[in-house]
Formats: C-alpha cells, sequence, structure tokens
C-alpha cells in the first residue's frame, strides 16, 4: 500500500501562523500534525511508502523533517514546483502529479494532513480490504445545514454505497460529510488523468469522487468519533487549548 499525503497548501487562513511554517508542522501536544497522521498508519502493516507532495516554498522544510522521522515505512518529498497559491496545482493536480513522478504500482490511500480524528486509520482500511472497492471517509452529521456549505454530501445506499455527491451544495440532501481521505484501488489510478484530461477542476478532491462514482463504484466508510479540520486559527487554538489541558 502507497500512501500520499497532501501537504502543499499555502493555508492562507492559518497567517501569520503559517508564514515560515508548513500547516501540517503545526503542533497539536507534542507532536506536528503530520507525526499524528504518520503514527496513525504505522498501524497499517501494508504501508510501505509515503509521498508528501509539497510546494517549491516548503518542500525543503519538509525534507528537512523527512530525514529526521523514524517511521516503519520509507518517506519521499515531491516538490509540485508552484510557488504561491494562486499558481498551485490543486489537490487532485498533485495526485497525479505524484502518479506522474513515481512508478507507484499498488493500491493508493490519500489524505490530507490538516485533520484532527480520534477514529483509527486502519479501521478505515479493514473496510477497504472488506469492500475491495474504492472508499471515501465520511462521517453523520446531525447540523445539515453546516454539513451542505462546508462540506461534499453523499447519499449512500444500504450497502454503503455511494449514489449521488455533491461537493457544498448548499441546500440539505443527506446526512453523510465527506473528508478528504481515500483508498483506491489501483486499477483506478489512471482514471486521475482522464478527469483532468477532460477539463475537470484539479481542486477540491471530492470533485474527483462526484466524477468517479458515476464510473464504477464508490463505497462510503463511515467512520464513530471525532474529526475537526484545522483550517482557521480559532480551530486549531482550540485544539491546542485542549491539549494543554
Amino acid at each position: 500500500m502507497k500512501v500520499i499525503v497532501l501537504v502543499a497548501g499555502y493555508a492562507t487562513r492559518l497567517y501569520p501562523l503559517t508564514l515560515n511554517t508548513p500547516k501540517a508542522l503545526l503542533k497539536i501536544g507534542e507532536d506536528t500534525m503530520l507525526d499524528f497522521v504518520m503514527k496513525k498508519l504505522t498501524k497499517i502493516p501494508e504501508v510501505d511508502e509515503v509521498y508528501l507532495i509539497s510546494n517549491d516554498k516548503f518542500s525543503q522544510t519538509f525534507q528537512n523533517w523527512a530525514d529526521n522521522a523514524n517511521y516503519s515505512f520509507n518517506i519521499k518529498v515531491l516538490n509540485d514546483g508552484t510557488n504561491t497559491n494562486e499558481t498551485r496545482l490543486g489537490a487532485i493536480g498533485d495526485i497525479q502529479f505524484v502518479l506522474e513522478n513515481t512508478n507507484i504500482d499498488d493500491d493508493l490511500t490519500v489524505l490530507v494532513s490538516d485533520n484532527y480524528f480520534t477514529f483509527e486509520l486502519s479501521d478505515f482500511y479493514d473496510y477497504y480490504k472488506n469492500k475491495q472497492r474504492d472508499v471515501v471517509l465520511g462521517t453523520k452529521f446531525e447540523d445539515l445545514e453546516y454539513l451542505s456549505k462546508h462540506f461534499g454530501v453523499a447519499i449512500i445506499d444500504e450497502d454503503d454505497r455511494v449514489l449521488d455527491m455533491v461537493e457544498k451544495p448548499g441546500r440539505v440532501i443527506s446526512d453523510t460529510g465527506l473528508y478528504a481521505s481515500y483508498i483506491f484501488k489501483k486499477e483506478t489510478l489512471p482514471m486521475f488523468k482522464v478527469y483532468l484530461d477532460e477539463g475537470n477542476s484539479p481542486d477540491a478532491p471530492g470533485n474527483f469522487i462526484a466524477w468517479l462514482h458515476k464510473r464504477k463504484p464508490v463505497y462510503c466508510y463511515r467512520f464513530e468519533g471525532e474529526c475537526y479540520d484545522i483550517g482557521t486559527i480559532d480551530m486549531y487554538n482550540t485544539l491546542v487549548e485542549k491539549f494543554n489541558k
């Protein structure tokens, strides 16, 4: 199993914290957010290689981190060559960049580094092994108005198969919200290029799921527990305070 961790964003909403430090290397408690994800991945024995896809501004910072990391899998840092928020490749563009610049011939997990969560990634992977289909991470929301404005929303059947998915629909269509975490079968990987070649948006990876589920089965693993999207200074400070208590 190969893993891509998307760390090429500029996190402008977290300025000034992220002016000179990538969001993934901000600390919550004693660990950086990136180390938090890595420790979760160590519980999946099948993971043997992790790719960090960074922008040019922070690629050396991530390389320095990787040089000092000590995990059970190899970590490789790739630089997508972008220097500004305006010229970034987008999440889907960065996934394709990794695929074009590596020899991945394996199932692939795609994660972000800015979610703090209480469930285990190994449970997500076990669900994937059971389904043997592409899977996306999701959960049930109580506040449906908030869900419709801030998340990709999926309609799923009784077997968790995605029947429809809309990125931030702005209206209530379901109680299932999706997070930017995925496991893809290796046969799916060439479809990223097809998606981009059709002129679809290279940003917001949920857009790829909205496209993909119409072409092959995609399932939703609905976790139980907490998951926080660390996209603002207020949310980051809330979690820091929680760990400092």
